[in-house]
């Protein structure tokens, strides 16, 4: 016979259990979890039955149903009572404010629980972590950044040299945010030493690396340094490899400020292949770059059928703006644009997503602009790319491109020569990035040539070449050198213009870039006729003419999708199913044939 003091326990772990048990149903059965929740209230509980009934009450209903104000009630009163109930109340209560857009009352409600957590290490260091993300969320870095501070310092006190690395690379990627390149490099020194002296579970050390490995390749991709990013590259992707041997052994650490995961480990693998397909795309391996994002998007593709996580949606949005450059310039352009509206309805899913990602978006559309000769339409939108973004790099890059517009309508003086002011590569260039100060140059030899000051013009692209030599930027290379080929054309200097063009043809099929090829050819055939070399003149004019179809092809089905509607749109939220079908192409042809 149970006693009366029993009777009590028995009747909750019932109720308890046929919860479980409906929560945890193929299809979860919510509505049957809520009543027996509920129907502990009847058989008044002691007080901490009764505040933690308020938490799972809470819990169920803010991660399986709509009804947020009642999620929110029972989370409430959970928050005043006992200490393992009231942080994880306060933890799930904060989250629920911030979906309500009620960040202000968030905050203080995390402060309070911060400050008197400090005695249960694992609720500590957890609501530090969530506490800096909401910072971060409302772009407020520096206040994130102190909070990683006291969190590192926290985990130090408390033997948890783990979540102290966690801490200091959370950091340092938000220093990396910020640009505070003199605050990284000892941040970053310092962790590589935490992370090989921390001796613990395989899988945790080699997520520590994996996060610090990825924040040295952003940081060298960031500054354009396609070459030398090369080791770190190799041993994150030796790391991730070692990372998919490894078993997910569930031994619990000792320490209870160690139970922290940086990213699951399929989501480390995305993130690899995604950074290993913004280093083909800078160095121009572009079958390369295709190759990894297809085994990305693929990867991707089965995750986001178990797992909700917004990140994956923004892994996915990176990949394909990577990609649809590449499509761009290797003479892809109806595919790109294909992707391009992919993007606009990833955006429109999520308001967050489209505000850190509209900037890229009307980039992206500028440079498809670009591709089909649509120059007023690229104006637009690099202009409605501007006014989206801080980002220096993202700036630096569409004030590149648009300079570029401005040279090809050749009637726009003043806009032209105040944008070269802002991206001079000679004096203060406003970005450390070794790729886009080497595109600067580049932009000034095109304009000195179309102005017909040849030697300028000259000095310009081998200060490009220099530069994209030194850390493999092959498309730089390649453009370089064809329009050095082009100058010795005109200059009548023919051998001298046959010593550029030929490794630049090479080079564009390597990449391989059709533009460069298309022009590459044009000038092979008219060097070989002013040599009298008919035969390689002819077979010239042969691959001139292939490259010209392909391009015509390809440029009319682009204008005839539905989706080319697209690049009149420069302001609001993305359009999404909006788009007219066309009855066939509405642009000029002129540029490329």
């Amino acid at each position: 016979m149970a006693t009366s003091g029993e009777a009590p326990e028995s009747w909750y772990l019932a109720l308890l259990g046929f919860a479980e048990h409906f929560r945890t149903s193929s299809p979860p059965k919510i509505r049957l979890c809520v009543h027996c929740l509920q129907a502990v209230f009847q058989f008044k509980p002691p007080q901490r039955v009764e505040a933690r009934t308020h938490l799972q009450l809470g819990s169920v209903l803010y991660h399986h149903t709509k009804n947020t104000e009642l999620a929110r009630s029972h989370l409430e009163k959970a928050i005043p009572q006992f200490e393992d109930v009231k942080f994880e109340a306060a933890s799930l209560l904060s989250e629920l404010y911030c979906q309500q857009i009620l960040v202000d009352s968030a905050k203080p409600l995390l402060r309070k629980a911060i400050q008197i957590s400090q005695q249960t290490p694992y609720w500590h260091c957890r609501l530090l972590f969530q506490l800096a993300q909401l910072h971060t969320l409302e772009k407020d870095l520096v206040s994130a950044c102190d909070l990683l501070g006291v969190g590192a310092e926290y985990a130090r006190v408390v033997g948890s040299e783990y979540t102290r690395a966690l801490f200091l690379l959370s950091k340092g990627m938000l220093l990396l945010m910020e640009r505070k390149l003199g605050e990284v490099h000892p941040l970053l020194t310092l962790c590589g030493t935490i992370v090989e002296n921390w001796q613990g579970n395989p899988i945790q050390k080699e997520s520590l690396r994996v996060f610090f490995l990825v924040l040295q390749v952003t940081h060298y991709l960031d500054a354009g340094q396609v070459k030398s990013v090369k080791p770190c590259l190799k041993q994150l992707q030796q790391c991730i490899q070692t990372i998919s041997t490894l078993h997910d052994d569930e031994i619990l650490p000792s320490n209870p400020a160690d139970l922290f995961h940086w990213l699951p480990k399929e989501h480390m693998c995305v993130l690899v292949y995604l950074v290993t397909v913004m280093h083909s795309m800078q160095a121009g391996y572009l079958e390369k770059a295709q190759k990894y994002t297809d085994k990305a998007l693929m990867q991707l593709e089965k995750l986001k059928m178990l797992d909700s996580s917004p990140i994956l949606s923004t892994f996915q949005v990176i990949l394909l703006e990577h990609i649809i450059m590449c499509r761009l310039v290797t003479g892809h352009k109806a595919t790109a644009l294909q992707e391009i509206s992919q993007v606009c309805q990833l955006c429109a899913q999520s308001p967050r997503l489209f505000t850190n990602h509209a900037s890229q978006l009307h980039t992206m559309l500028g440079l498809y602009c670009i591709s089909v000769n649509c120059m007023d339409n690229a104006e637009a939108q690099f202009t409605a790319a501007l006014r989206l973004t801080t980002h220096q790099e993202l700036w630096a890059f569409i004030v590149t491109n648009l300079a570029s517009v401005y040279i090809r309508e050749g009637n726009r003086h003043q806009e032209l020569y105040s944008l070269l002011e802002r991206i001079n590569p000679d004096h203060n260039f406003p970005v450390s990035s070794h790729c886009l100060r080497a595109a600067a140059f580049y932009i000034r030899g095109l304009l000195s040539f179309f102005q017909g000051r040849y030697n300028e013009a000259k000095r310009f692209l081998r200060e490009t070449l220099k530069m994209s030599n030194a850390e493999d930027l092959n498309r730089l290379t390649a453009c370089s050198l064809v329009l050095l080929g082009h100058i010795f054309y005109v200059l009548g200097n023919h051998r001298e213009s046959n010593n550029m063009v030929v490794p630049a043809m090479q080079l564009a099929s390597k990449i391989p870039d059709m533009s460069v090829q298309l022009w590459s050819s044009a000038l092979l055939k008219d060097l070989n006729k002013a040599c009298g070399n008919t035969i390689d003149a002819h077979e010239a004019a042969q691959m001139h003419q292939n490259f010209s179809q392909q391009l015509l092809q390809d440029h009319i089905a682009a204008c005839s999708l539905p989706e080319h509607n697209l690049i009149s749109w420069t302001d609001g939220p993305p359009p999404v199913g909006q788009f007219q079908a066309q009855n066939g192409p509405t642009t000029s042809l002129a540029s490329l044939l």
